[in-house]
């Protein structure tokens, strides 16, 4: 595991570990930034019957290049606060650029 000196994200091997604070029923879908220690997202969809979770893996699809198959909320299916598992992301979106580094990059 790749450490570093943001507690939102981390790599494990290929993987993107992103710990994330959504806000639904957004104006528009976006990267905010750090809040408590999390990344905020804010998203569109509601918070009902899913919506919401279904939605912020379709975004992060496609902010992250990669099928929506390869993003899995692993933690906080219910609730605003989720960790969130990439794999392979192929790019890095450019809002985050300079705050996540590439895979395999130390930061000790």
């Amino acid at each position: 595991m790749t450490a570093n000196p943001n507690a939102w994200w981390q790599w494990q091997q290929q993987d993107l570990l992103l710990h994330c604070y959504l806000q639904p029923r957004a104006a528009n879908d976006g990267f905010v930034g750090e809040h408590g220690g999390r990344l905020k997202i804010r998203i569109t969809a509601p918070p009902v019957d899913g919506q919401a979770n279904a939605h912020l893996i379709r975004f992060l699809a496609k902010a992250f290049g990669v099928p929506q198959q390869q993003v899995q909320i692993e933690q906080g299916e219910t609730g605003r606060s989720k960790r969130i598992r990439i794999r392979t992301p192929s790019k890095i979106p450019q809002e985050l650029r300079g705050t996540i580094a590439p895979a395999g990059t130390a930061h000790d």
